[in-house]
């Protein structure tokens, strides 16, 4: 049986991220620079801020997810050369043992209607259809050269969340927080916002994995209760429940000397995080404290958007209103310590009535990114926040449906892009073919992006590791490497990586 001394020294890193932070620094139990004592905190679950592989130039990041896959062709990536070929066939040789999600290789190309423009000091080319972006464009180092081996939704959600194509890894954000700890101390430092209910894969997109409970993504609503259940009962006190809590540790202490599980001091700091969020979420998600200018500027009273769609639960929903009030409450998040904020929006899967589709979509989300940007730009935060643009895959340059006004999923070549945080504004990284079907120069997979972003965050995605079922595993799986391209400042460490392989070696 362990001593409770043995408890103090071994498994009270994990508390010490949540309740007995201050004990814990005060006796020196967790000395700052032991590597040793801060493994061991990793393994705990502890969110307790530490040190990275190198000095970092993002702290925080806000990654919005645009669910279903936006077309890049008319979005981001200019073809004028389709024009040519409208309505004809792409030559076989492009097409031959391509797999395709819905359509076959005798689809007609269909070029892009919308006009681009260059834009900004740096002259990086945007379409029509998001305008207010369009003005923060020196700030945004775009990618036109991704590409995945996922062609389906939920393979693809799965593996931009989580660096693998199957359920049960850790998120990008548990990786941050794994390596980093948070700064926050009454909310969680990974928090998941939903604009619609349709993210393939739900909770598997932000989900710990085989790491400690304590780094997965918390799910918040932006209106009414903020985390489902976190109110206490009515007539329960606060002093009830600080009772309550303190009767619940005790147990859980006196089960920890008996097994010496560290799932158990996650479960304690779990226990105190909720404590402290039942006062901390609900001032979050109240925005009174905001000028009308600002609330104003993402749009979150907008009138006249169409875009009310019936959730999960058959109630309708103005999702434009929602991912405005998304957009600020990450700021707000942010500001208040939270390492890794996750925005999902849905539904940008055209496969068939794109024009109407894709107009209603950059509608709601134009104006409330920009604003995102250029409030975290004004409040000097920009330089410490990574902003992140991204979905599973692109869009086909091949007509879809007996209108053919909708595109099918496009794994070969997509955009994504990238902003503070360290990052090199105004950059375009990446070209595909002038079809958009192929990446012509410097290909970008996701494994390389996720490289990079941990990268901003001072961390060798090759050192962060987690030794699982008797293997080293990590978020960039056998693959991954830094694209100095997007980086503001010479990156201090690029470390090479094996090429990536398509077939797992895993053989799970």
């Amino acid at each position: 049986m362990h001593s409770r001394r043995i408890f103090l020294t071994s498994a009270a890193s994990g508390l010490g991220g949540v309740a007995l932070a201050s004990l814990l620094r005060n006796e020196g139990l967790l000395a700052a620079n032991d590597a040793s004592q801060d493994e061991a905190a990793r393994l705990a679950g502890s969110l307790k801020p530490r040190q990275p592989h190198r000095q970092p130039t993002a702290k925080a990041c806000i990654f919005i997810f645009l669910a279903g896959g936006p077309s890049q062709l008319d979005l981001f990536d200019p073809k004028p050369h389709l024009k040519q070929y409208e309505g004809q066939p792409l030559p076989e040789s492009m097409t031959e043992n391509v797999r395709f999600a819905f359509i076959d290789s005798s689809a007609v190309v269909k070029a892009s209607q919308y006009r681009f423009q260059k834009h900004g000091q740096c002259g990086m080319e945007i379409s029509e259809l998001l305008p207010k972006l369009a003005g923060c464009v020196d700030d945004v180092a775009l990618v036109r050269s991704m590409h995945t081996e996922a062609f389906n939704h939920l393979p693809g959600h799965i593996l931009m969340n989580t660096g693998f194509e199957k359920f049960g890894r850790p998120s990008t954000g548990t990786w941050v927080l794994y390596g980093l700890g948070s700064e926050s101390q009454n909310l969680p430092g990974y928090v998941v916002l939903t604009s619609q209910s349709l993210v393939r894969g739900g909770g598997a997109n932000w989900s710990n994995g085989f790491l400690a409970p304590s780094y997965q993504g918390v799910h918040f609503n932006s209106e009414g209760e903020p985390v489902l259940n976190l109110a206490s009962p009515p007539g329960v006190s606060q002093d009830v429940q600080r009772a309550s809590l303190d009767a619940l540790a005790e147990l859980n202490r006196i089960r920890y000397d008996r097994i010496a599980d560290a799932e158990i001091t996650s479960r304690i700091a779990s226990y105190e995080m909720a404590f402290r969020m039942q006062a901390a979420a609900p001032e979050l998600i109240d925005l009174s404290s905001e000028s009308q200018k600002t609330l104003d500027a993402y749009g979150v009273n907008r009138r006249g958007l169409q875009n009310v769609v019936a959730t999960a639960d058959n109630k309708p929903r103005q999702v434009s209103k929602s991912f405005s009030t998304n957009c600020l409450l990450a700021r707000r998040l942010v500001e208040r310590g939270v390492r890794f904020v996750t925005i999902f929006h849905g539904d940008w899967d055209h496969h068939a009535g794109l024009d109407k589709g894709l107009r209603q979509n950059c509608d709601g989300v134009d104006q409330p990114i920009a604003a995102l940007l250029q409030d975290l730009k004004q409040r000097g935060l920009l330089d410490s926040t990574v902003v992140v643009w991204g979905s599973e895959f692109g869009r086909t340059s091949l007509a879809q449906g007996k209108e053919k006004d909708g595109r099918d999923h496009h794994p070969f070549a997509f955009s994504m892009w990238l902003a503070g945080g360290g990052v090199r504004g105004g950059t375009v990284v990446g070209q595909s073919d002038d079809f958009g079907w192929r990446v012509a120069n410097d290909p970008v997979h996701v494994h390389d992006f996720h490289a990079t972003l941990l990268h901003l965050f001072g961390l060798d995605h090759l050192k962060l590791t987690h030794r699982f079922q008797g293997r080293d595993f990590r978020l960039t799986d056998v693959g991954g490497t830094v694209v100095k391209e997007l980086l503001r400042d010479p990156p201090s460490f690029v470390a090479a990586a094996p090429a990536y392989r398509s077939e797992s070696p895993l053989g799970d």
